[in-house]
């Protein structure tokens, strides 16, 4: 792939300046929760996943995914003492695996656009 072979020596190339397209709100929308953006909007993905801030747009999107079933059960039919609850149980635990699983929830991203992800740096090695 061309476009990839430009920039797999350097993943941090695509920086905001750099992202001349962005996504639309609806394509976002369908990104945030698990969708495949064009080709042309690779460059953004790829800034999306490696910019510094990107553990907090993972947790963004973490949000949005849970939003669903939290409207849900706050529209059940059921004593709003038991809907507030659940729903909480609901965000923490959508938050809780968003960020315990948010590197590897990057490299499935990477993955599925067809990108290279960035090499992580191994763990530390001997003893403390």
């Amino acid at each position: 792939m061309p476009h990839e072979a430009a920039h797999a020596g350097d993943w941090r190339s695509g920086t905001l300046a750099e992202v001349s397209k962005r996504p639309s709100a609806v394509q976002w929308v369908r990104y945030a929760l698990g969708g495949r953006l064009p080709a042309d909007l690779h460059d953004w993905v790829r800034h999306d996943l490696t910019d510094a801030d990107w553990r907090l747009r993972q947790i963004l999107r973490t949000l949005l995914q849970a939003a669903i079933p939290i409207v849900v059960i706050l529209v059940l039919p059921i004593p709003l003492g038991l809907r507030i609850p659940m729903a909480g149980l609901v965000l923490i635990g959508a938050l809780s695996v968003g960020a315990a699983y948010g590197d590897e929830l990057r490299e499935r991203r990477f993955r599925q656009h067809g990108l290279t992800p960035p090499r992580s740096e191994p763990p530390p090695s001997g003893r403390w």
